[in-house]
């Protein structure tokens, strides 16, 4: 005779087996391999505080390129720049040749929906973005 208690155990092991955990949370970071699929050759529009967006291109092989023209940024700072990015750890770093003064910055990112991004730099600064394919 099966007790009930072991027919409850069994049946709880069973489910726990059978549910699939292998999907990212999304409140986790993501991970380096998760990060290199999602920003390689794709488009990432940065949302600014005052509407806009600011569109980033990172190219397969490790090179971003930035605009700022469309924003009007001309006036504050170059309008556009190259840089290098590249995964390190769980993080998305980049370097650009004028913008920041060439300061290297890396990014912990958040998948927020199949094409949204929350991000957060090293010094704390933190926003949202998305992603065109």
């Amino acid at each position: 005779m099966v007790r009930p208690a072991r027919v409850a155990a069994i049946a709880a092991i069973a489910i726990m087996l059978a549910v699939d955990d292998s999907r990212p949370r999304a409140d986790a970071p993501m991970t380096a391999a998760e990060i290199a699929r999602t920003i390689s050759g794709k488009r990432v529009y940065l949302r600014t505080p005052f509407g806009g967006e600011f569109p980033l291109y990172y190219r397969p092989g490790g090179i971003v390129d930035g605009s700022g023209e469309a924003l009007g940024l001309g006036r504050l700072m170059r309008p556009t720049d190259t840089g290098r990015w590249w995964v390190e750890g769980d993080r998305l770093c980049q370097q650009w040749q004028s913008w920041y003064d060439g300061r290297r910055y890396c990014f912990t990112l958040v998948r927020q929906g199949p094409n949204e991004l929350a991000w957060q730099r090293d010094d704390g600064l933190a926003g949202t973005a998305r992603i065109d394919d």
